[in-house]
């Protein structure tokens, strides 16, 4: 498989107006992100409202992108789940449908010690041989992270092959880098370090921005590969109020709002999550218009 590395968006999930899947929009959606040169493709992250899901249609969701994918870019589906059983089912669906790799997430209702957290990253790769990504995100966890030793002792096994980290706390993230092996990544998952955190070691990220603006996203990363760090804060410097500006509503309401606008509608999010209120659809309006990405009427 390819190192993990680059600007991997974790793709948004296309829903019709019943909030039933909408397969054909996630085929087309997919060639966007590739046609604006992200380097991989990551489906069913939080994002991507995998929690909303169930297994059949997570299932459709990642035969569909190996399919369509094709090859061109890694494919990495996440496969986070309460108990480490359901993460061993998915996890195995997901191997079967041919993905690269699976994106973990710790458990995001009950909050596990860190020996059962290392307990249940470790029994999940014995029962498969797909690469795995760790998945600290403390916001949306009730508070609970991946601690550095953990990911440390993690990073010494080569079935872990890195972690996205959306603890937004840069002193987590160098510390992540510190002590990790060379070949394990860490990934940022805070869109508005992406980066500062290249400066120190990370391999890339996986930003939820960058299903609005994919091309921002990547020239990040590609500028700061060939030292144009001018460039490269520049491009960090016009992402951060997009990024800022997705947090309007409740996720991923502000993503999909935002593509609506670009005249891009993946649909709606499943509920409970709704539509942006108008006033914040009218603030979301403005900041895109003057980032560049909505023609001026």
């Amino acid at each position: 498989m390819k190192s993990l590395q680059g600007i991997i968006p974790p793709v948004a999930t296309p829903m019709r107006p019943d909030e039933e899947l909408d397969l054909p929009r996630l085929r087309w959606y997919i060639d966007r992100l590739l046609n604006a040169g992200v380097h991989a493709i990551f489906v069913l992250g939080t994002n991507s409202e995998f929690y909303a899901l169930d297994e059949r249609e997570k299932q459709a969701v990642i035969a569909t992108a190996v399919e369509h994918v094709a090859g061109r870019v890694p494919v990495y589906a996440g496969t986070g789940a309460e108990s480490t059983r359901e993460v061993i089912r998915l996890t195995r669906m997901a191997q079967r449908e041919g993905v690269d790799a699976v994106s973990i997430i710790t458990p995001y209702f009950i909050s596990p010690n860190q020996k059962e957290i290392l307990d249940h990253y470790r029994r999940i790769a014995d029962v498969t041989s797909l690469p795995i990504i760790l998945y600290s995100n403390p916001v949306t966890c009730g508070g609970l992270k991946l601690d550095v030793d953990t990911v440390a002792r993690l990073a010494e096994d080569p079935r872990f092959i890195g972690i996205k980290d959306s603890s937004g706390d840069m002193t987590t993230t160098l510390e992540y880098i510190r002590v990790v092996t060379p070949s394990f990544a860490v990934l940022q998952g805070r869109d508005t370090l992406i980066y500062s955190s290249l400066q120190f070691g990370a391999k890339g990220a996986i930003p939820a921005s960058g299903n609005v603006a994919p091309a921002l996203c990547v020239e990040i990363y590609n500028a700061f590969q060939r030292g144009d760090q001018e460039a490269a804060r520049a491009a960090q410097w016009r992402l951060n109020p997009i990024r800022l500006s997705l947090g309007l509503g409740t996720p991923p309401s502000g993503v999909k709002a935002a593509l609506e606008l670009m005249g891009l509608s993946i649909g709606p999010c499943r509920s409970p999550v709704g539509p942006l209120s108008p006033d914040k659809l009218e603030k979301l309006r403005a900041i895109l218009q003057k980032a560049g990405l909505l023609s001026t009427p």
